[in-house]
């Protein structure tokens, strides 16, 4: 009997604990365990407000970042970053820019101009700054370049050294007018359209390569030679303004300027024949003279230099490789 009673007993006690004495008793404790969670979430409603400001102000920023100060959104390049080399440039419209410093021409549309010189560093810097305000600053790697040396001689040496006097005005002649005519630029972007090779055929100089003339060293070569018999038509490779076609200049021959925009421009020496005066528009691939050997020349070539805010630049990283033609004759340099 007593074991009984003890076996019940354990039921009874089994039973308390399984069951809740009440219904009220049922919810008391998850009130009990919600209540504190709710008082926490109502005492950080002011921080999670003002993380949602913050969040949203970082998601601006990161907008602004995005497409303002981020170089690869706002800033577009095109062409070789080498000493010789002429770049493409592409930006927000109604920026402004500086190129180590200088001020650089952009167009309304945020096209502009970068050219590095044969002796140029191993860096630039380029700071362009938009119409909001914010400023975009890219360190620009300037690869270098090997430049050949070139021994020229048989050249009549009046046209290299040991100049008399009536020379040396003629010199001085031609200097002034190649300044005058380099004092204005057009504002458009002629440029844009591209470069084509002017005269096609063997490549018998290159720009940059260190000139021994008749045994002196000289400048080096300021751009690149084509050789092509006397008379071949010499083309525009770009569109421009004409701002000099004089045909006696002293160390040039027959000598054309081609202002492309922007302080680009195109010079043609040696010329044989001049078909453009200064202030004519020409248009890329106009015929603007033949093929000469005037002025300091051994033989019928075309000379073609490229000029950038008074920068020499390679022709031949803008024209790119020269399309399948005949051969010209030989020519000196």
């Amino acid at each position: 009997m007593t074991k009984l009673l003890a076996m019940a007993g354990l039921i009874a006690l089994s039973g308390c604990a399984a069951a809740p004495k009440s219904a009220a008793e049922a919810v008391a404790p998850e009130a009990a365990a919600v209540a504190p969670v709710a008082a926490e979430a109502e005492s950080e409603a002011p921080m999670l407000a003002t993380k949602a400001s913050y969040d949203a102000a970082m998601a601006a920023a990161d907008e602004r970042q995005r497409v303002f100060d981020d170089p690869a959104m706002s800033i577009s390049l095109q062409g070789e970053l080498v000493q010789g080399g002429l770049v493409f440039g592409q930006t927000l419209p109604g920026a402004t820019a500086t190129l180590d410093g200088e001020p650089l021409m952009v167009s309304d549309d945020g096209r502009f101009l970068l050219g590095f010189g044969r002796d140029h560093g191993a860096s630039a810097l380029l700071v362009i700054k938009h119409v909001d305000g914010s400023v975009v600053r890219r360190a620009l790697d300037i690869a270098s370049r090997p430049f050949p040396v070139d021994r020229i001689d048989g050249l009549d040496q009046s046209k290299v050294s040991g100049f008399t006097e009536a020379q040396l005005k003629k010199i001085a002649v031609d200097k002034e007018k190649k300044t005058a005519a380099r004092a204005v630029t057009a504002p458009e972007t002629f440029w844009a359209g591209g470069f084509s090779w002017p005269v096609t055929g063997r490549i018998s100089g290159v720009f940059g390569s260190q000139r021994i003339l008749n045994g002196e060293a000289k400048t080096p070569h300021s751009g690149v030679d084509v050789a092509a018999a006397t008379g071949t038509p010499v083309k525009a490779p770009a569109a421009g303004i004409v701002r000099l076609a004089d045909p006696d200049m002293y160390f040039e021959g027959g000598l054309i300027f081609i202002d492309h925009g922007q302080r680009l421009e195109s010079a043609f020496l040696h010329l044989s024949r001049i078909d453009v005066k200064p202030g004519d528009r020409i248009e890329a691939g106009q015929v603007i003279g033949a093929v000469g050997a005037t002025g300091r020349a051994t033989g019928p070539h075309m000379h073609w230099s490229l000029k950038w805010m008074g920068t020499l630049v390679d022709p031949q990283l803008v024209a790119g490789e020269m399309p399948q033609a005949e051969l010209a004759g030989s020519a000196g340099n």
